[in-house]
């Protein structure tokens, strides 16, 4: 049983031709998650006000003023009038699902993942030349020239087109050594050029945007508990299916 008391999903009413055809054309996974995730929050319970703002969401996302409009997107789209009301609550059902049943995990995978979290801004400027690096650094230090502008000027970076600045990007997408000198930076503070790989790094570190559980984080956390389940499933099925499909034929 999936949360929520819904029955797993039956694969066999899924033709093997067209199972075969999903998957060559890249579609049966995205098929899985779908159905496995709506069935999960299939018996979710919305209240009046929150199908309303669904539906609201859903028009505006589709462009819809009108019920002629409505009518020509549920054609071209080949789906019912139900059909649109369920795809519009969806979010808000998966929402409501991921309170229920993963909010109380959150915390522990927001600790888990804070260092992935946290965000900065930084400034940089990448060269090939260490002795170039260096006589950047210095003119930087001693108040000679701006970092912006020796970046639009000498960066062999993308940072050069943004005179620099880099962020606000989380803290351990930048190389191990990187990440690990911002994290030990305080705001302000210009490092002396470091070395990785072919390039030559000045960094400044500006600001460091540490990630906090308020509510948005913790629907953000157990969203991604629901999408790891979710993932857990459709590996299930897949090896079901498998399994299924390598047995032998039982004699007639």
């Amino acid at each position: 049983m999936v949360p929520g008391g819904q029955s797993r999903l039956n694969l066999a009413a899924i033709p093997e031709p067209l199972w075969r055809e999903l998957a060559r054309q890249q579609l049966l996974l995205p098929l899985l998650r779908q159905a496995v995730a709506s069935q999960a929050v299939a018996g979710v319970e919305l209240s009046g006000e929150e199908r309303t703002q669904a539906i609201q969401h859903w028009t505006n996302q589709h462009n819809i003023r009108s019920a002629e409009q409505l009518q020509a997107h549920l054609q071209n789209q080949v789906i019912t009038e139900a059909d649109a009301t369920w795809q519009a609550e969806l979010p808000a059902r998966i929402s409501r699902h991921c309170q229920q049943h993963f909010f109380h995990r959150a915390e522990n995978r927001f600790l888990a993942r804070k260092n992935q979290l946290d965000q900065v801004i930084y400034s940089l400027l990448r060269v090939e030349d260490g002795a170039l690096a260096r006589e950047l650094y210095l003119r930087i230090a001693e108040g000679e020239a701006d970092f912006a502008e020796l970046a639009a000027t000498y960066a062999k970076g993308p940072e050069r087109a943004t005179r620099g600045v880099v962020g606000p990007v989380p803290l351990l997408q930048a190389h191990p050594a990187l990440a690990e000198l911002l994290r030990t930076s305080k705001p302000g503070q210009l490092r002396p050029p470091l070395q990785i790989e072919q390039w030559w790094l000045v960094v400044r570190m500006e600001n460091l945007r540490s990630a906090s559980f308020d509510d948005e984080m913790q629907q953000r956390m157990a969203k991604e508990l629901f999408d790891e389940w979710v993932e857990d499933e459709v590996r299930k099925l897949l090896a079901e299916h498998a399994v299924v499909s390598n047995s032998p034929a039982i004699p007639s």
